[in-house]
């Protein structure tokens, strides 16, 4: 992950300190994020609850330094499956 990003791994650790951080410039304008997080904590969440904790954390970010975000959430087990084909 570019260093430019970082705050945005450090955010999320803050919170889920299992996750996996990778983080994407969508559009070269570095306010347009592609945000995957691979962590167990998201086990037995619905897909908008694990949505829901990730936009909790970097709330005080979109009023700022993020204007838009597309996010992935794993499971480990969910990511390594998605990974093997």
């Amino acid at each position: 992950m570019s260093g430019d990003f970082q705050f945005v791994e450090d955010i999320i650790k803050a919170g889920l300190p299992d996750a996996q951080v990778f983080v994407e410039d969508m559009t070269g304008t570095r306010d347009h994020l592609e945000i995957t997080v691979v962590s167990d904590q998201f086990k037995g969440k619905l897909l908008f609850e694990q949505h829901q904790l990730l936009m909790t954390l970097l709330k005080e970010e979109l009023k700022q330094r993020i204007h838009a975000v597309k996010l992935q959430t794993y499971t480990r087990e969910k990511y390594e499956q998605a990974n093997k084909r």
